[in-house]
């Protein structure tokens, strides 16, 4: 199936959607960073592509049978200010929403079948629990039926506890299969602390791991001051930019190809934070199916 990939940081839903046999045919990203990497890393030569959400028109946006998107957390996120769908960054859920309410009323048949969202946990209570009820009921209204789950890169194949909410869509008339509940993938492993630095600060960043264990939630670190570190030998050091995106699921050459056009370390890390783990894209994606017959339709 096709997919339009929405505030696509540096691409962990496309490698995802990809690895299960989907086609990406346009994104959408306005950090001029993760834009670069973005094209160093899936070279997204002639597809369609804008950088402000909010200024689309929506007749120019290419028919896609889904559309990924992981909206902006810092509104959302324990660590951010909670203001929910109150503050800037985390409502541009609705610019997202108001191109479907248009593309609805132009050319339903130009609907997405599917819609598959990312958040942090926290979305799950901030404000009480009414902006996750309001997400889902603005999408019941626009003609989507949601399925949700609380996932954990951990589960699926990454050294990183990591946990996030996934939302699924399913334009209702369309055939499309249910996706949750996803098992997991992998064997339960954890956090190993391997001791503290006597440091100032929050104590998450003086805390220094055993590389045998799990990391913790990578973040966007500052752009490189506040990186995980592990034990090495006799030493400790900071987890390096590499390591952070194998954290996230992606392959060494992704990493090469934007290492090679010229971004910044401090900008390899917040990329890396900032994504999706490629690894749980991966499972979801592979059970993102339309049946034939609503395909003939």
């Amino acid at each position: 199936m096709r997919v339009l990939d929405l505030f696509s940081g540096i691409g962990g839903f496309r490698l995802g959607m990809e690895a299960a046999g989907h086609q990406a045919i346009g994104w959408v990203e306005i950090d001029k960073h993760a834009r670069k990497s973005y094209e160093a890393i899936h070279q997204p030569e002639g597809e369609w592509t804008h950088d402000d959400i909010r200024t689309i028109d929506y007749r120019d946006v290419p028919r896609a049978d889904i559309w990924t998107f992981g909206f902006p957390c810092q509104d959302i996120s324990v660590a951010g200010n909670q203001a929910g769908f109150g503050g800037e960054r985390s409502s541009l859920f609705f610019a997202v929403t108001k191109l479907l309410r248009q593309i609805k009323a132009w050319n339903p048949k130009r609907m997405p079948s599917y819609l598959l969202i990312e958040n942090v946990k926290n979305f799950l209570s901030v404000n009480g629990g009414w902006d996750f009820l309001l997400a889902q009921a603005e999408l019941d209204e626009i003609g989507y039926d949601c399925e949700w789950q609380l996932l954990n890169s951990k589960d699926f194949g990454v050294p990183q506890n990591r946990e996030r909410v996934f939302i699924v869509g399913h334009l209702r008339g369309r055939g499309t299969r249910k996706v949750f509940p996803l098992e997991r993938q992998s064997r339960e492993a954890h956090c190993k602390l391997a001791g503290r630095l006597a440091l100032p600060g929050k104590d998450q960043w003086n805390r220094v791991y055993d590389p045998k264990g799990l990391g913790p939630t990578l973040t966007t670190m500052q752009g490189g001051r506040q990186e995980p570190k592990v034990t090495d030998g006799y030493r400790i050091r900071k987890l390096t930019p590499r390591e952070c995106f194998r954290l996230q699921g992606f392959p060494d050459w992704a990493f090469d190809r934007a290492k090679e056009n010229g971004v910044s370390d401090s900008q390899l890390y917040k990329q890396a934070g900032n994504s999706v783990t490629v690894n749980v894209i991966y499972e979801i994606a592979k059970r993102m199916q339309i049946e034939e017959t609503a395909k003939e339709a």
